[in-house]
């Protein structure tokens, strides 16, 4: 069986991520990565639906390591996937990731300090394991198999097609058709304009209206400093920069709600006319931020409803019908295409089955600890991003604080690592948001506590203060001294004995 010293989850920002620290911070250390999918980029190789992009800047979506190479603040999708496929080559990583292999249990053994990992290649089937001392988790927190959609009455009826977004396929021709999108999303706002250039006319369907602000796609400070000082030179000072913009404006909005709710509105106003209904379709009934902002490159989804070739109803959906959709209020849009833009459904460590010393761990039961680690869990970290900020913001700085434990712990001849369970600590649920994938989850993710370092911070300036400012000793942390003989790991079998299997062709 193959044994490594940090075996990290998935393939996608946080994974590049983490090859690239440990690489550069932990040189001595050994590493694989193993990747179900056959591709780099995570989610952005998932998701494949018209419009895809970024919905935050890629100044900071981007590494700090490598700078974004193109104008647009913004990324396409296509132009991310093939950025983080560089950036993968670049640092030389792409030789220790193993396609096609999806992990299936951990196993982790206190009396020899290691991670047994079992794993099945998702082309040949075949079953196999690696050991390893630190098991990093980098899989995000999707369910990549299947989105949510919730029980539409009368789906069976309807005589057109219903796709998700996540199962978008290049065979769905809607060029000239009528689509309906179910949602009011982010998603379902990506889709839209892109969808509105070809159809013959696209209705989004939502039950309640969301914010909405518009941004530029092209920074133009950013490309004034890139031009007067280079891509490299700049890239530090514009991502500095759009982390303290989004701190501030996130600041703005959950101080002053009421004012914050006005000129967001207002923007709709400004955007679609007084003619237009922006009191019924862009003017939620909760304050900004309560549910997350979504942003609308150049006004986009707005040019789209003003020249017609969009619209937005508001109403609650009655019932799928052969031609469309039967609403509440008594009318009825026919559509040949429906998009059900309806969400995703969370899953925490890929939904990964983990035991310690044969005892199930339930990732649910358990609290999380400076963002990166959970309670009663040894040696294993993860990656969650912001939901207010870029996702990489976090990814890069759990990457430097597990790489300055791992030399912490070698510096002290620690082979464990366990965040210790404070009892007196109130358990919160780790997202704050009155969204609906957020209540769906309720149950099956961890927890965040009511003080540090057990409180899961939307901010890049707390977090950079708990996981650089701290001691990794602090109290919290519990180690145990390396062995100097390992206790021998029970044979496994004949079927386990192979390593994993090797990338995908």
């Amino acid at each position: 069986m193959k044994h490594v010293d940090v075996l990290v989850a998935g393939a996608g920002i946080s994974g590049i991520a983490a090859a690239h620290y440990l690489q550069e911070h932990c040189p001595g250390k050994t590493f694989a990565i193993l990747e179900g999918r056959d591709s780099i980029g995570g989610t952005w190789d998932l998701f494949r639906f018209p419009g895809i992009r970024s919905d935050s800047d890629m100044y900071t979506l981007g590494f700090s390591f490598r700078p974004w190479p193109e104008a647009d603040s913004i990324g396409e999708g296509e132009s991310i996937r093939s950025y983080l496929e560089d950036t993968a080559a670049e640092i030389g990583i792409t030789d220790k990731i193993r396609f096609g292999t999806r992990i299936e249990r951990a196993s982790f053994s206190k009396a020899s300090g290691r991670w047994t990992v079992y794993t099945r290649n998702t082309q040949s089937g075949e079953r196999g394991s690696i050991s390893c001392d630190f098991f990093w988790s980098c899989m995000g927190y999707y369910r990549y198999d299947q989105g949510y959609t919730p029980e539409f009455e009368g789906t069976e009826r309807f005589e057109g097609r219903i796709v998700h977004p996540q199962d978008w396929a290049e065979d769905i021709d809607y060029a000239g058709k009528r689509v309906l999108i179910i949602g009011s999303g982010a998603t379902a706002m990506t889709m839209l304009p892109v969808l509105a250039k070809k159809a013959e006319k696209v209705t989004m369907v939502q039950r309640s209206p969301t914010y909405v602000i518009a941004w530029p796609r092209r920074d133009r400070l950013a490309g004034f400093l890139r031009w007067l000082l280079g891509a490299k030179r700049a890239h530090p000072i514009i991502r500095w920069k759009n982390i303290r913009l989004m701190a501030l404006l996130y600041s703005f909005l959950r101080r002053f709600p009421r004012l914050s709710s006005r000129l967001l509105v207002r923007q709709a106003y400004k955007r679609l006319g007084d003619d237009y209904d922006v009191q019924r379709h862009f003017t939620p009934g909760y304050d900004p931020w309560d549910q997350r902002l979504c942003l609308v490159p150049d006004g986009d989804l707005f040019d789209a409803i003003s020249e017609g070739r969009a619209e937005v109803v508001t109403d609650r959906i009655e019932t799928f019908t052969e031609r469309g959709l039967a609403l509440g209020g008594g009318s009825e849009l026919e559509a040949d295409l429906i998009v059900t833009a309806t969400g995703f459904s969370l899953q925490w460590l890929g939904g990964v089955s983990l035991d310690v010393d044969g005892a199930p761990f339930e990732p649910a039961d358990s609290m999380i600890y400076k963002g990166c680690m959970l309670g009663g869990l040894p040696n294993c970290a993860f990656v969650f991003g912001y939901i207010n900020s870029s996702w990489t913001l976090r990814a890069e700085l759990v990457c430097e604080y597990v790489c300055k434990l791992l030399r912490f712990m070698d510096e002290h001849g620690y082979g464990q690592c366990c965040p210790e369970p404070d009892p007196t600590v109130e358990a919160l649920p780790p997202i704050d948001l009155k969204a609906g994938y957020v209540s769906r989850a309720e149950g099956l993710i961890p927890s965040q506590g009511s003080r540090d370092p057990w409180r899961l911070n939307q901010s890049v300036a707390l977090d950079r203060a708990l996981m650089r400012g701290q001691p990794i000793d602090d109290g919290t942390l519990r180690f145990v001294e390396r062995q100097r003989t390992r206790v021998d790991e029970p044979k496994p079998s004949a079927a386990s004995q192979n390593t994993v299997a090797p990338a995908t062709p």
